[in-house]
């Protein structure tokens, strides 16, 4: 069964991957922020607010295809 918690988390998390993928990183970042709070179990938003604030500081090149490179393993 899916919590309320858990509902709210994905709303949010798909509200931030549209701005993310529009490359608005400070406005996904809000979104995925507020779905981890919403739910701390969800990696995926912490995963993605990491992401944003590296996009944020370092943006991406202009043909970005919105797919994220690894730096290590």
């Amino acid at each position: 069964m899916i919590t309320e918690a858990k509902r709210k988390a994905i709303k949010l998390f798909a509200r931030g991957r549209e701005f993310y993928k529009e490359r608005d990183f400070q406005e996904a970042f809000k979104y995925f922020s507020a779905a981890y709070k919403a739910d701390p179990t969800d990696e995926p938003s912490n995963v993605f607010i990491a992401r944003c604030q590296e996009y944020i500081d370092n943006p991406p090149d202009e043909g970005w295809d919105g797919v994220y490179g690894m730096k290590s393993k």
